[in-house]
């Protein structure tokens, strides 16, 4: 049976004074004045004790004496030597022997608060769930004369009035939400503990030791890292702001330790898969190291809307030196090409050990790869997003302007709003009691320093239901998020006296395919209906006219106009292969009764995948009549020796399309982006997989390109496999096929993934994936 504890919770405020484990103290003045008189009655009892005992070995107590060592222990509670004298025990000072946190595995407080997976020996447990424990005392503990508390403090300066330094009081029965221990069950000198923590509590690393009073003083356990307690939100607890009310979405969100990463254009999805890694060895640590360099208080870190915004500004380097380096140059000399990359863990662990220093080199998904992982690893129920076609506004216009001269050429220099092929960012699950009621639930955090916020490189947390309705005025940043995904294109022509005039617009540009991993599965999920209402309906023009009324341009809309000719790009397939010609086909089509002249100009530029310009290589003048109610298609072809020297990181390019109709005045232009595709890594598993066994792969490549590769890197990594290992191949000739074995001793059992990637100059974005099924080794030996 539990003892017996005085009530001590209608006292007074719990967790605000020291002394709200004292009930037998009923004014603090009065136990200040007797301090004196006390010590004197203790140090005289101890003295006449100890001299009868064993009067030639008495000594006075020294500081070092009263220390006790904690110690750590295992689930079950450890015998001890009985202590053998006379006298009353109860008269000698109450302290602590030993603490056990019970941070088995397989123990009850690691599997019921979904922190076993973490390949940690600390103790890691959830907020707003009560967690068990066994202390031993230096004799046993009476309820009727004995009191004890726990005590809990995080960050550099811990105080009780912001929630940093923890009072944790022994009550009778544990009530949800507040910081409470009560004893389950005692055994001699041993007490088990119960102990609950509120759901918005801070989340992090707390320091734990237990105070002990009793007739004879007061005693505090020494302080053992050992025993710190770390702290995470709770998706699991309905309380907590992160709460996610499906158990599949959880294991999906939460506990899933792979994902897949999708890049390219709209007309050609990839995927690469992505070790999140966020209970590997060292990541917890490393994630929290991260939340320290923000120099933001502790006592913000309960909130995971805050939590949220500091991850978006820590994740990128400037401002803060926060941990990764964008760089899009297509120089990467100083560092790793950011297609290199098949994991969260190695940059996380570099940043660590090097004390903050940024890691290079990143681009868009390796800061919201690096963003998923430090959010999961938290308990944030978090998701890597990629929106294809998505817009960059750069002057709140949230319209993407396109400024061409009076040939219809772009005009480059202004030219600052670009829509990228794709862009990767990091979608978050939580409550937003900041905003008005139904806004809460996924919230898009955007790692990649594109545009300030505040005065940082950050984006969000953004409500998705915010953005889908065009409500840019609610924060955080939903104005930026507006435009990536549902931005028109207005098309802007010089006039000879320097004015410009909108000439033509296109509303179904921006935001295509906005795609996820779908829960449970490595299926491609397209989640574009949560971002905006369908492209043309009423909704989604009230949306984008909602946003616009807030933007810089909102005089910027003009009634449409007739238009009889029709402008198309098509591409065959799955798009032109690297090493080869590129293809596309150009459709005309002329929708009225007379016939129609076109002038169409067609400009084809090397882009990044971010859409900035980086060389014109191919430019073109036709001139087209159609037929009434004819349509016509014209092959456009891109010969390699074009391109080949001019392609950069993810192979994208654009071809702009922009004329006029003779008869009609008629303006027609559009964009189109492609890249060239790569080939895959091909893995081949050798031998059995078993923890602690040696086994191999081979990995198959083959030269795609007329021309030697130059100092090709192999990159391979698998969460339970093989840490990241970098491999310098050397050169490849024009179109040979290689292959080379790495060998390697699997550490976790189940189902893994290996990753490889491929990087050289000439030639990026080569990866490839394969599922190994590592089993037991106990398993495997009966």
């Amino acid at each position: 049976m539990p003892a017996a504890i005085p009530e001590v919770r209608d006292r007074t405020e719990v967790g605000r004074f020291p002394t709200v484990t004292f009930p037998f103290v009923e004014n603090v003045e009065v136990e200040k004045e007797e301090t004196v008189e006390d010590e004197k009655t203790e140090e005289g009892a101890c003295r006449r004790w100890l001299r009868k005992a064993c009067p030639c070995c008495y000594k006075q107590p020294s500081d070092d004496d009263l220390t006790e060592t904690v110690v750590t222990g295992t689930d079950e509670p450890e015998k001890e030597e009985e202590t053998n004298g006379e006298g009353n025990l109860n008269e000698l000072l109450l302290k602590v022997r030993s603490i056990d946190l019970m941070k088995s595995k397989t123990g009850e407080n690691l599997v019921e608060h979904h922190t076993n997976l973490y390949q940690s020996d600390s103790f890691i447990i959830r907020r707003g769930q009560t967690f068990q424990m066994w202390i031993t005392l230096s004799r046993p503990f009476d309820p009727q004369t004995d009191e004890l508390h726990l005590e809990l403090k995080t960050g550099l300066l811990p105080a009780v009035s912001n929630g940093t330094h923890v009072i944790v009081p022994l009550v009778e029965e544990l009530e949800d939400g507040r910081w409470e221990a009560a004893i389950v069950k005692q055994e001699d000198r041993k007490l088990r503990l119960s102990v609950n923590s509120p759901p918005t509590a801070v989340i992090g690393r707390y320091q734990l030791t237990i105070v002990t009073n009793s007739a004879n003083g007061r005693d505090t356990s020494a302080h053992d890292p050992a025993n710190d307690i770390y702290l995470l939100f709770n998706p699991w607890c309905e309380d907590d702001p992160v709460f996610m009310d499906s158990e599949e979405e959880r294991k999906e969100y939460v506990l899933n330790d792979v994902g897949q990463i999708y890049y390219g254009t709209q007309h050609q999805i990839g995927a690469r898969t992505w070790d999140y890694g966020q209970f590997d060895d060292g990541i917890l640590a490393a994630c929290l190291f991260v939340l320290e360099k923000s120099q933001t208080p502790n006592s913000g870190w309960g909130d995971p809307i805050n939590v949220a915004r500091i991850i978006s500004a820590m994740v990128n380097s400037p401002d803060d030196l926060g941990v990764v380096e964008g760089n899009w140059s297509g120089d990467y000399s100083l560092g790793t090409s950011p297609t290199v990359w098949s994991g969260s863990m190695e940059i996380l662990q570099a940043y660590h050990k090097s004390k903050g220093t940024p890691v290079k080199f990143g681009q868009c998904w390796v800061f919201a790869g690096v963003c998923t992982t430090i959010l999961r690893c938290f308990g944030i129920p978090a998701r890597t997003v990629t929106n294809f076609s998505s817009a960059h506004d750069t002057d709140v216009s949230l319209t993407t302007d396109v400024y061409l001269d009076e040939n219809f050429e772009p005009i480059t220099h202004l030219n600052a709003d670009s829509i990228w092929n794709f862009h990767v960012w990091t979608d978050c699950w939580m409550a937003r009691p900041d905003l008005p009621h139904g806004n809460g639930g996924w919230q898009t955090v955007d790692a990649t320093p594109q545009e300030t916020s505040q005065g940082t490189f950050r984006c969000g947390p953004a409500s998705l239901t915010a953005v889908r309705n065009g409500q840019v005025f609610l924060k955080h940043d939903t104005t930026f998020v507006f435009a990536e995904v549902n931005s028109d294109k207005i098309y802007w022509q010089k006039n000879k006296d320097g004015t410009f005039s909108q000439i033509y617009s296109e509303k179904n540009i921006v935001g295509h395919y906005i795609s996820t991993k779908a829960v449970g599965s490595d299926e491609r999920n397209d989640i574009t209906h949560l971002y905006k209402h369908p492209e043309g309906s009423e909704e989604e023009r009230i949306a984008v006219e909602t946003a616009c009324s807030f933007g810089s341009k909102a005089a910027a809309y003009s009634p449409p106009t007739a238009e009889d000719v029709t402008l198309e790009v098509i591409m065959e397939g799955d798009g032109p292969k690297m090493g080869a010609d590129a293809e596309l086909t150009i459709r005309l089509k002329n929708s009225s009764s007379e016939q129609r002249t076109v002038t169409l100009h067609s400009q084809l530029a090397v882009m990044y995948y971010t859409g900035v310009h980086k060389a014109t290589v191919k430019k073109d003048k036709a001139d087209l009549e159609l037929l009434p109610n004819e349509e016509n298609d014209l092959t456009w072809v891109l010969e390699y020796k074009v391109y080949k020297d001019q392609l950069i990181d993810q192979a994208a390019l654009m071809l702009t399309l922009s004329g006029r109709v003779r008869e009609t005045q008629q303006v027609l232009a559009t964009q189109f982006s492609f890249r060239l595709r790569t080939p895959d890594l091909v893995i081949k598993p050798i031998g059995e997989a078993v923890v602690g066994k040696e086994m191999a792969v081979e990995i198959h490549f083959t030269n795609p390109l007329p021309q030697v590769l130059k100092a090709v890197i192999f990159h391979i990594e698998g969460i339970g496999l093989l840490p990241g290992k970098k491999i310098e191949f050397g050169d490849i000739a024009k179109h040979a096929s290689i292959s080379f074995k790495q060998h390697f001793v699997p550490s976790l059992p189940g189902l893994r993934k290996l990753l490889a990637s491929l990087d050289c100059k000439q030639l990026t974005q080569v990866h490839g994936v394969r599922d190994i099924n590592v089993e037991d080794k106990s398993s495997v030996a009966s």
